[in-house]
């Protein structure tokens, strides 16, 4: 649970910090996956979550 809720705190700190210092480019950011077909969007989305999944596995290898 420990873990759950870390990782919950990174994703919102990350996303904080998007929106704080860089709101316009989350504006281009948008304009620019809306330019993008679905299946393109869903390619970036699964890829996006293999990543994270690697990188869960690496730090759960690490000791995490």
């Amino acid at each position: 649970m420990e873990t759950a809720l870390l990782a919950l705190g990174l994703v919102l700190v990350v996303e904080g910090l998007v929106y704080a210092l860089a709101p316009s480019l989350v504006e281009e950011l948008l304009a620019a996956l809306r330019a993008l077909d679905h299946q393109q969007r869903r390619l970036i989305g699964l890829i996006a979550l293999a990543l994270g999944a690697c990188l869960i596995g690496m730090a759960r290898a690490l000791g995490a």
